[in-house]
């Protein structure tokens, strides 16, 4: 992990915004947890026009390590490329020639929304003092967005992972904004198994020295949780492919010029060191931390009588979908949302070797989906 920056990959004020643009309330967000955030921001893209009656508009939620940039190039301001690039833009499924895209950065992200890395009001970065929160936080937070735009309605909510989380507690906790809904490799509510992956990753940050409780964001340079952070990716990514897609793309091979038996890598081991190095260039721990427990916390039954009367309460046209080689949000999660939600109809299939990362991977298949609900 060489040549780092002092705060992993967390937006500050001074660097290119990109596409970005913010929202900012300086009203205080009360958290279900308890207590309040004073403030906050929220930053977000748009491509497309919002017509005269605000009609149009779609919100696109991102998954864990997401932010708002889901489609253009890597460039000043964004790290990376758009995540789901092929599917935004004239002509493409989510057509902006025709509809108004609006995709945020979450609350307690790091690229531009207020998170661990923010300063709180006295200027200083919260750190270990951010508070926790939960999906329905998020949401609240958006709402708010929602509220500054002018939209009343969205046309269609669309997530995949942490973002259908988001997605589905839209749809939940504000039937009349959401008109249609895509759930894409969700739960209803976080299970013990994808809890228990998650332990791991969480001690990992919280046990690198540099971890310093949470506050080291005046460290030197190069001197932040890194190493913890990157175990944490090692472990999620596993999870987010497939076994027989890890085998045939790299079975037992030794990474090139090294040899295992003499304290060399395999090959799968690089890859997944690739993967560790990149996310520690562009994320904040804490905001991992944050984001992580909050989709533990995730229950969108919690204080409304389970799931299935939660989920009886969406009003929206609504399309789910899970992925046939998914061992991280197994397709049985997406069979009982669409099970539970008011004229589904059966999960849709997407059919992949890549496992819970296929509805970033498989466009063909998630822009036809896409365009049997809003088409």
């Amino acid at each position: 992990m060489d040549d780092l920056p002092p705060v992993t990959g967390a937006w500050r004020a001074g660097d290119p915004p990109g596409r970005r643009k913010w929202v900012r309330s300086a009203w205080p967000l009360r958290l279900e947890a308890g207590g309040a955030l004073p403030g906050f921001e929220l930053a977000y893209e748009t491509w497309g026009t919002l017509n005269p009656d605000r009609s149009n508009a779609v919100l696109v939620e991102h998954a864990l390590t997401g932010d708002s940039h889901a489609a253009g190039e890597a460039g000043p301001g964004h790290p990376s490329p758009g995540w789901w690039d092929g599917l935004i833009g004239p002509g493409r499924a989510l057509d902006t020639s025709e509809l108004f895209v609006v995709v945020p950065n979450v609350l307690g992200g790091c690229q531009g929304s207020t998170g661990p890395a923010s300063p709180d009001p006295d200027g200083k970065p919260w750190g270990s003092r951010f508070p926790a929160l939960t999906v329905r936080d998020q949401v609240a937070a958006e709402a708010v967005l929602a509220d500054a735009l002018g939209i009343d309605r969205w046309a269609a909510v669309l997530g995949g992972s942490m973002g259908g989380m988001r997605a589905l507690e839209w749809a939940v906790t504000h039937p009349g904004r959401v008109e249609a809904l895509l759930l894409l490799a969700a739960p209803a509510a976080a299970s013990a198994e994808q809890i228990a992956w998650a332990s791991p990753q969480l001690h990992a940050i919280t046990g690198d020295p540099n971890w310093r409780g949470g506050d080291y964001y005046h460290a030197a340079p190069g001197d932040g949780p890194h190493h913890g952070l990157g175990i944490a990716r090692r472990i999620a990514h596993v999870t987010y492919r497939s076994e027989p897609e890890l085998t045939r793309r790299f079975g037992r091979v030794p990474q090139s010029g090294e040899e295992p038996l003499h304290g060399g890598r395999f090959s799968v081991e690089s890859y997944l060191d690739h993967h560790a190095r990149k996310l520690v260039h562009r994320f904040d721990a804490n905001s991992y931390l944050l984001l992580t427990r909050s989709m533990n916390t995730h229950d969108v039954g919690r204080d409304r009588g389970g799931i299935g009367a939660a989920l009886s309460g969406v009003r929206a046209r609504t399309v789910v979908a899970g992925v046939d080689s998914d061992r991280l949000y197994p397709l049985y999660q997406s069979r009982e949302l669409a099970a539970g939600i008011p004229g589904a109809a059966e999960a849709a299939v997407i059919s992949s070797p890549y496992g819970h990362d296929s509805f970033l991977i498989e466009t063909d298949q998630i822009a036809a989906l896409v365009k049997s609900l809003i088409g």
